[in-house]
């Protein structure tokens, strides 16, 4: 299973040092949470804080977008140097042409799906994405509790992608520590986005080898 660190848990007044040390621990995805206070109630990170982190590192850098009217940011998101662009099914009514736009863009495509919503809301995308996020706590802040009933929707999925031979990426996301990531491992997931329990440790390099120790057989 990949690994992908949070930085809305990082120490923003070093977040420059911490992206190092989950990158030298082997950590192969960088996870960027987008808020616009609007369809989540809290504010986060725009493109300058992407176009900064980008010579900082060659993880993947994972932009999730929790915002309103996702069209309008992916191209400044692309050029600032997104390789993963995660738009949520709720936040626009055209989430296909949106999808399209992210790789015309030259990214990978990500459809993210809130607790709430039916892995059938976006069974039609599944031919055409690169990556599912499923979010395993509702969005918007750091350190939440992880839902167990969403554990079944990650095996849904899973099942889906073996029976139809699809090639996305399974993401889960919120509340993942070393206990809740062997349940999404066992289920079928592929990356795990952790925040809080990677940076909010003395040692957040030890963490990341941790859960990759954990899932090495997944």
């Amino acid at each position: 299973m990949k690994i992908a660190p949070s930085i809305l848990s990082a120490n923003f007044l070093n977040i420059q040092k911490d992206v190092k040390i989950v990158d030298q621990a082997g950590a192969e995805y960088l996870h960027i949470d987008i808020m616009d206070g609007h369809f989540v109630p809290n504010l986060s990170f725009g493109p300058a804080a992407v176009q900064a982190l980008r010579p900082m590192t060659d993880m993947v850098l994972d932009c999730h977008l929790m915002v309103e009217q996702p069209d309008m940011y992916i191209q400044q998101f692309a050029q600032a140097g997104a390789d993963v662009i995660g738009v949520h099914v709720e936040a626009t009514p055209h989430i296909h042409r949106t999808l399209a736009l992210i790789k015309e863009n030259g990214c990978k495509a990500e459809v993210v799906v809130n607790p709430g919503t039916p892995i059938s809301a976006i069974q039609e995308l599944l031919p055409f994405v690169d990556a599912v996020l499923i979010m395993t706590v509702d969005p918007g802040f750091g350190g939440q509790k992880f839902i167990p009933e969403v554990v079944n929707k990650i095996r849904q999925l899973t099942k889906i992608r073996k029976k139809e031979q699809f090639w996305f990426e399974v993401e889960v996301d919120g509340g993942i520590n070393d206990t809740t990531i062997k349940e999404c491992a066992s289920a079928g997931a592929t990356i795990a986005v952790a925040g809080s329990f990677v940076f909010e440790s003395e040692d957040p390099s030890k963490k990341v080898a941790l859960l990759k120790e954990l899932t090495k057989d997944e």
